[in-house]
Formats: structure tokens, C-alpha cells, sequence
């Protein structure tokens, strides 16, 4: 199953969770649940607004849980 992980990123760069979180204007409840695993889905637009505010890209901060 593939899960977003962006912890690792956040903290190399400095950055909270409630950065993102602002920076993304979800509302706190969607922001919560995608980044903790608890949702089936995610937008493309929020996998690209978050690799662009972490300077990423989707092979970094999504991964397989095999």
C-alpha cells in the first residue's frame, strides 16, 4: 500500500506539521487525516502544492509499505 510520509522531510527541513498546514489551506481535519495515513485518496494538486513548498518530488514522500 502506498502511504505519504513527510515527517522525515519536514524535519530535515525545519518545517512543522502546522506549517504545512498552513501553507496549504486545508481545512485541519483533511490536512490530519492525509498526513496520518487515515484516508484512502489524496488530491494531485495537494501531492504537488506539498512538493512544492518541501522541494520535492512524489518519489519522496510517498512510499510502499510492502
Amino acid at each position: 500500500m502506498a502511504k505519504l510520509d513527510i515527517f522525515p522531510l519536514l524535519e530535515q527541513q525545519g518545517k512543522t506539521k502546522y506549517w504545512l498546514y498552513k501553507q496549504l489551506g486545508m481545512s485541519y481535519q483533511n490536512f490530519n487525516k492525509m498526513v496520518n495515513n487515515e484516508t484512502t485518496s489524496i488530491r494531485y494538486e495537494n501531492i504537488e502544492a506539498i512538493c512544492q513548498l518541501l522541494n520535492c518530488t512524489p518519489n519522496d514522500i510517498i512510499k510502499l509499505d510492502m
